[in-house]
């Protein structure tokens, strides 16, 4: 019998019998119901809630800021605003409470944008932590948080490791990247945390470089498009 793949990325709807396939998948919470998520669990898939900490894409609110996120249109927002926390800690609650087995926390890179934030970030990161145990917990980078992020989730995901998405398509990163890449993985080794990779490739040759890459340094690679909407 063939050992499932260790995790998958998919911000589209259904496919659920492709998604049961994967032993960890990360969904968007508001594209599936607790039957849904009640399929995947009964067939051994682990299923992560998505949950953006630093950004937010909804109507104007109190705690966003002026600042938006070039990439996704998304607005900054103040991390440490309590009605922020409240709002990222009851989104928590409502997909755990949905069928959920944890939560994939995303946009935690605060110290390239607001480092002011960092302190704060952490705080709201353990409350989440508080509000969901036992459920597993997947950070996205953060890497201007350890070792103390590696105390509060289960899991850290290298987004980007070795491969990007560009303007014109698809590229590895050039050679200093990927050394700075490595040096954080190194880190990353040292931690009690499991560890995988995310990187966006279209061609064969790009995917087989960035699984091998990410093997080398003990990461599990998922390959997709930019959009995720690859199973």
């Amino acid at each position: 019998m063939t050992e499932r793949p260790p995790i998958w990325f998919y911000y589209g709807a259904g496919r659920l019998a492709d998604l049961a396939e994967y032993a960890r998948v990360v969904l968007q919470p508001e594209f599936y119901n607790a039957a849904e998520l009640s399929y995947l669990a009964g067939r051994g898939a682990q299923t992560l809630g998505y949950l953006s900490l630093s950004e937010d894409q909804g109507p104007p609110a109190p705690w966003q800021r002026r600042e938006r996120n070039p990439d996704w249109g998304g607005a900054y927002v103040h991390v440490e605003h309590p009605q922020w926390v409240e709002h990222v800690v009851g989104k928590a609650r409502a997909a755990l409470d949905a069928g959920f087995a944890g939560l994939f926390l995303d946009q935690l890179n605060v110290e390239l944008t607001f480092p002011e934030d960092v302190p704060h970030l952490l705080t709201l990161i353990a409350a989440i932590r508080n509000e969901a145990k036992p459920a597993y917990l997947l950070a996205n980078r953060g890497f201007g948080m350890l070792p103390r992020l590696a105390e509060l989730v289960d899991g850290v995901l290298f987004e980007s490791f070795s491969a990007r998405w560009t303007d014109d398509g698809y590229a590895p990163w050039p050679p200093d990247v990927l050394e700075f890449h490595a040096q954080i993985a190194e880190q990353l080794l040292q931690l009690q945390v499991d560890l995988y990779a995310l990187d966006y490739a279209d061609s064969p040759g790009l995917t087989d470089f960035a699984v091998r890459r990410a093997r080398q340094f003990g990461m599990h690679c998922a390959v997709s498009d930019r959009a995720l909407s690859r199973v």
